[in-house]
């Protein structure tokens, strides 16, 4: 849904004529904000004939997966920034180690990432998406309420959008902790091997996160450090407050990566103590089986002159001897806790 509004004096209208868009632009006190979902080859046209973008801007601006990024242009800048949640529909649960049917080919990410490409000039704001964000939406109905901070201003609309879709890493990291905890208590228990597989992809998706955020602090570095023609000094303070937060954002998403590389580490761990058990346990079989071999292949020998040979109660005493010589063994190690 493509929506055009404008605040002229503090009074907001929605306006349904997009050829209008550069007669509001030329009205003073006027913020004009074009809000555009998949735009068509028309609409494309008229971003470079109403606002005057540059063809490679728009390019940059429409197409999918581009990096997070600030450019500056003649009056105007571009940014590109992500809106990122949860997807727990896609993918399977830490709690059941379902993969997508156990094809991790196919499985699609947790984190969901939606690219925002955002104009900003001196009195207009222009953002296009190819999906839903609701980011937008409530940033577009915080735009016409009194208590914005920075008013209606577009250094207020650009920093509603930023600070909101921040805000939402942390309710996202949020889930991030429970799903570690989940894989954590997996961990140690009989299905390991499906933990193992979701480790994986969840320290992928978290890589894939970080790629976003780290490039999101230089944007609002570039904010910070330069001068901005349409950020007061004044209001440098609230986008410092959303550059902090992605800096928080960006040592939780390390913290659960190390998380995650324990839990790894448990899960060798675990898996190597159990091969030593199993280990152990044969050697010490084969030591008693080998001293019940060796009083057999004794009595195997089948010489003339073995006295037990011709005994009534020889093969008893032999079955006996190993029979002792064993339960004497498996008492010793008992004693020594190796059984």
């Amino acid at each position: 849904m493509n929506q055009l509004h404008v605040c002229q004096a503090g009074d907001f209208c929605a306006v349904n004529d997009l050829d209008a868009i550069s007669r509001h632009l030329d009205t003073p006190e006027t913020v004009v904000w074009l809000d555009l979902e998949s735009p068509d080859d028309e609409e494309i046209a008229l971003l470079q004939r109403e606002f005057n973008f540059h063809p490679l801007a728009i390019e940059d601006a429409v197409r999918d997966h581009e990096r997070p990024k600030i450019e500056r242009h003649t009056d105007y800048y571009l940014l590109i920034f992500y809106a990122a949640s949860y997807n727990g529909a896609n993918g399977g649960s830490a709690g059941t180690g379902d993969t997508n049917g156990g094809d991790d080919a196919k499985r699609e990410p947790q984190i969901d990432l939606r690219q925002l490409s955002i104009f900003v000039g001196k009195n207009f704001i222009v953002t296009i998406r190819r999906q839903s964000i609701p980011q937008v939406a409530e940033t577009m109905a915080r735009w016409r309420m009194p208590t914005m901070p920075l008013g209606n201003s577009v250094s207020g609309v650009l920093y509603g959008l930023l600070d909101t879709i921040v805000d939402d890493y942390f309710t996202l990291m949020d889930q991030v902790a429970e799903w570690v905890e989940d894989l954590e208590d997996l961990i140690f228990s009989r299905e390991r091997q499906d933990a193992i597989q979701e480790i994986f992809s969840v320290k992928k998706d978290l890589l894939l996160f970080r790629r976003v955020v780290a490039p999101e602090r230089d944007v609002l570095n570039v904010l910070l450090r330069q001068e901005v023609p349409f950020v007061q000094p004044g209001e440098l303070v609230y986008l410092q407050d959303v550059y902090d937060h992605l800096v928080r954002v960006t040592d939780s998403i390390d913290l659960y990566r190390e998380l995650l590389t324990s839990a790894y580490d448990s899960y060798l761990s675990i898996q190597s103590n159990q091969l030593n058990q199993l280990v152990k346990a044969l050697t010490l079989a084969s030591i008693i089986l080998m001293s019940a071999s060796l009083i057999a292949g004794i009595y195997g020998m089948n010489f003339e002159n073995m006295p037990e040979l011709a005994w009534r109660w020889g093969y008893p005493m032999a079955l006996g001897m190993m029979l002792g010589v064993g339960v004497g063994l498996a008492l010793f190690f008992h004693s020594r806790n190796w059984w």
